[in-house]
């Protein structure tokens, strides 16, 4: 009898056990932690999918006008650079966007890539000028005191400006040209940075597009996406 009564004992300690095990396994799998990153890792909303939107809001936060800003600083005169007319060889006739006056505020800002672009500068200066080709960047002030380098993780290209003396026609010939290889370069926004000996004294607001993607666009259509 005590036998008997021992065995059934055990068997409900077993059974009671067992009872606990699952209820314990069942909390488990009902009740995820309530965060799935570490205290010392970023939230969702700091991820690398919100870096890209942001990167996008910025792209498109970037709007073409034409118009130079001039830098107007105590160690630089702005006046060196009175206006400026900038032409491609793919996109645009000669009436429309290739054939704009020197200007300040009406310049041509949209180009292809591998598309040569020139310079007409309305200077005094007939040395010490040259145009930065670089990434985009929203801290426009940043190019107040930057030094220009090469070896900027922006850098794309730049164009050294020269009166072409020695041209037959000096006064309708280009000061200097460039463009922007596809193999090394991306379509997007850029900065043209004119310096004068070193010092910034103008940027341009630009933008490159694929190869062939601007030629097959009228003068009327260049216009537009010009002042988007």
């Amino acid at each position: 009898m005590k036998k008997s009564l021992i065995f059934a004992l055990a068997l409900l300690m077993i059974v009671s056990l067992a009872a606990c095990k699952g209820s314990e396994n069942g909390n488990n799998n009902t009740n995820p932690p309530a965060s799935s990153t570490g205290d010392n890792q970023p939230s969702g909303n700091e991820s690398g999918a919100d870096n890209t939107s942001q990167n996008d809001n910025n792209a498109e936060a970037a709007k073409l006008t034409g118009k130079m800003n001039i830098i107007d600083l105590d160690d630089r005169d702005p006046s060196v650079l009175r206006g400026v007319t900038i032409k491609g060889n793919h996109a645009g006739g000669y009436d429309g966007i290739n054939g704009k006056e020197s200007s300040l505020t009406d310049v041509r800002c949209i180009f292809e890539l591998n598309e040569w672009v020139y310079f007409y500068p309305d200077t005094d200066a007939t040395y010490g000028l040259r145009v930065w080709i670089l990434k985009h960047r929203d801290d426009q002030e940043y190019y107040n005191t930057a030094k220009f380098s090469d070896l900027d993780p922006n850098f794309a290209n730049y164009c050294d400006l020269h009166y072409p003396e020695d041209a037959e026609n000096p006064d309708e010939m280009e000061w200097g040209s460039f463009y922007l290889h596809p193999e090394e370069c991306e379509p997007g926004y850029y900065d043209f940075v004119f310096t004068y000996e070193g010092k910034a004294i103008a940027t341009l607001l630009t933008r490159f597009y694929n190869e062939n993607e601007l030629t097959v666009k009228s003068d009327a259509e260049l216009e537009a996406l010009m002042h988007e």
